[in-house]
């Protein structure tokens, strides 16, 4: 089979996407994570950086893609449209020149939920490589994707909340039954999206069926009343004695 590549942030989404596709056979070759320097409206931001511990875990070598500054490139009159197509030229031009080392690229995997901005250029990315679009949790029922991820033993920290109801309490907070009972009421009460798909809350994944190794985290909470983020002051491998 022709080698895949998984788009990877470290965060729940992509991480069960690469899951699924292991699962089933696929030869993933590399991960590919986008680092913005900014605020950006196709990649996962918080965190990205410890992509590379969850690489090292998983074993699968990681590529790192790291553009300019978004918003300081956008230009004033510029439109949501244009900016996703701008800021797609960085990971495309990466992945062009993985295809030429690997001699191909027959796959890629992607953690969309329902975000056709998203989906829309990564399919019009795939379709100019020759490669097929592998995105398990594309319209899935979001209680079913969050009870399998916990199901199949995906450890999942909240690492960034935004959204009326999510406090400085979810930040560092693992994800379990009590914790998406909760975001249920929350979606219910404020319409806070059980997978965080609106921004909502973001995530990374410490350890998992996938990984050889969990992440440790220390950190703490910074939280300004609205939004917050998990300030992590160290992370490294565990699950071996020294």
């Amino acid at each position: 089979m022709e080698p895949w590549v998984s788009l990877f942030s470290g965060g729940k989404d992509s991480s069960w996407a690469l899951y699924r596709a292991l699962q089933r056979g696929a030869p993933v070759k590399r991960l590919v994570t986008v680092h913005p320097a900014g605020e950006s409206f196709m990649y996962h931001v918080p965190a990205t950086e410890l992509a590379g511990l969850a690489a090292e875990s998983i074993g699968i070598p990681l590529v790192n893609v790291r553009p300019t500054d978004f918003e300081a490139d956008a230009g004033p009159d510029e439109l949501a449209g244009e900016r996703g197509d701008r800021e797609l030229e960085p990971l495309e031009d990466a992945l062009v020149a993985l295809a030429r080392k690997l001699g191909s690229i027959g796959g890629i995997t992607a953690g969309a939920v329902e975000s056709s901005y998203q989906t829309d250029r990564i399919e019009g990315l795939c379709d100019r490589l020759g490669a097929e679009l592998f995105a398990p949790l594309w319209q899935k029922e979001p209680r079913d994707l969050i009870d399998s991820m916990l199901g199949a033993g995906f450890e999942i920290t909240v690492v960034r909340v935004a959204a009326r109801g999510l406090d400085e309490s979810w930040l560092g907070r693992t994800l379990d039954t009590e914790a998406v009972a909760e975001l249920e009421r929350l979606n219910d009460e404020y319409g806070v999206h059980i997978l965080g798909e609106g921004g909502e809350f973001e995530t990374l994944v410490t350890d998992g069926p996938h990984m050889e190794r969990p992440i440790e985290l220390d950190g703490e909470p910074a939280f300004d009343g609205v939004r917050g983020t998990f300030r992590i002051t160290d992370a490294r491998l565990g699950g071996v004695d020294t």
